[in-house]
């Protein structure tokens, strides 16, 4: 754990330096604007989510989509996590046999 109780470390960005190359520094009010980047281990921005400062992020969403992109890389590609997916969940194998027929395949669990 590092200082300040959170087991990852954060920055500040108040020059908007960050933010700039993001695109989501705004340049009247002089702040960034909320963005999430999922960026993999190769420097390839694989997520994105770009929110207006009176809105938050859902972490636990942020660590879903962190882990489903896990997966798919380890999974080198052959793998997809539908919408909804849940670490547990069946994924998609890919493939042109299922384009356009996911609907046929996978059913959302019911969740509570």
């Amino acid at each position: 754990m590092v200082d300040g109780g959170i087991p990852y470390p954060m920055i500040a960005d108040t020059g908007g330096h960050l933010g700039r190359v993001y695109g989501v520094y705004d340049e009247d009010s002089g702040v960034n604007f909320r963005g999430r980047f999922i960026i993999d281990p190769d420097g390839v921005i694989q997520g994105m989510e770009h929110l207006t400062p009176p809105v938050g992020r859902n972490i636990e969403e942020t660590i879903r989509q962190i882990k489903a992109f896990q997966l798919v890389r380890a999974s080198k590609g052959t793998e997809a996590t539908p919408a909804e997916w849940n670490p547990g969940d069946m994924t998609l194998k890919v493939g042109p046999d299922l384009v356009g027929k996911v609907w046929e395949v996978w059913k959302p669990p019911k969740r509570k």
